[in-house]
């Protein structure tokens, strides 16, 4: 068991990104499957007002800190052996990783368009990545028979790794019911990393990463959208994250 820590009730694995990655590879290799959440301050706060999603997240193979406030958390708390694992940095890492036999990548989510850049951005980057399909579902409601279709076609490509760009808390929701039936691949809920490597989102620089601040860059580039977003959601995480510290909450 990959030890965890809490970070506003939500159970974080202590993890380094090297680490993480020889987790998935020994998971997938012993056919177990599971899901993987990447964990910003934003998806915290969802968590802890929510109670579905927060059992998702604490019963997750492994839930990663993909925000530095995440990681911050764990440092405080005295940890080592722990890294922040954002998931647009752990997305190539793993699709570099050179197994035997090979990982098979399965792209879910995202428009059409932005599918086809990733997959060609990929192609050209990691020409040793197996891409076993992509698929762009509708942005609506399922039928039940459409997704049966649609996990069908994915275990026909025998994609043991299944990249779900959906955005949270949706893809988390759809990792959870569905993983099983996946099996053996590991599924992981990476948001807008498909936006990122296709290149229609410029991420926040290295400085701005460093200082806990690609919130920031990402408010600056739609603050229309997002500013509600951020005030909250940044507000909420210090003041549960005090509420824990003055003994309100239990740890």
């Amino acid at each position: 068991m990959i030890e965890r820590y809490n970070v506003i009730g939500n159970q974080i694995s202590r993890q380094t990104m090297s680490g993480a990655l020889d987790a998935v590879v020994q998971r997938i290799q012993a056919g177990d499957g599971g899901y993987v959440c990447f964990t910003n301050v934003h998806v915290s706060v969802m968590a802890r007002e929510n109670t579905n999603i927060q059992n998702i997240i604490n019963h997750s193979f492994m839930t990663l800190p993909d925000g530095k406030p995440v990681y911050w958390v764990g440092k405080l708390k005295g940890l080592d052996s722990l890294e922040q694992v954002p998931g647009p940095d752990f997305f190539p890492q793993l699709l570099k990783t050179q197994t035997e036999p090979s990982l098979r990548h399965y792209f879910f989510g995202g428009s059409q368009q932005t599918l086809d850049e990733l997959v060609s951005t990929v192609k050209k980057n990691y020409p040793g990545a197996v891409i076993a399909g992509s698929e762009s579902p509708p942005f609506r409601e399922l039928s039940h028979a459409e997704i049966e279709a649609s996990l069908q076609r994915i275990k026909d490509s025998k994609a043991n790794v299944v990249w779900v760009g959906l955005g949270a808390p949706k893809q988390e929701k759809w990792m959870a019911d569905h993983w099983k039936t996946l099996k053996p691949a590991v599924l992981f809920g990476v948001g807008a990393a498909f936006d990122f490597h296709a290149g229609n989102i410029q991420r926040a620089p290295l400085w701005a990463q460093r200082l806990g601040l690609e919130w920031l860059h990402r408010l600056l580039s739609e603050p229309r959208r997002l500013w509600k977003r951020y005030f909250y959601t940044n507000t909420m995480f210090l003041f549960y994250l005090l509420k824990e510290q003055l003994g309100f909450e239990r740890k």
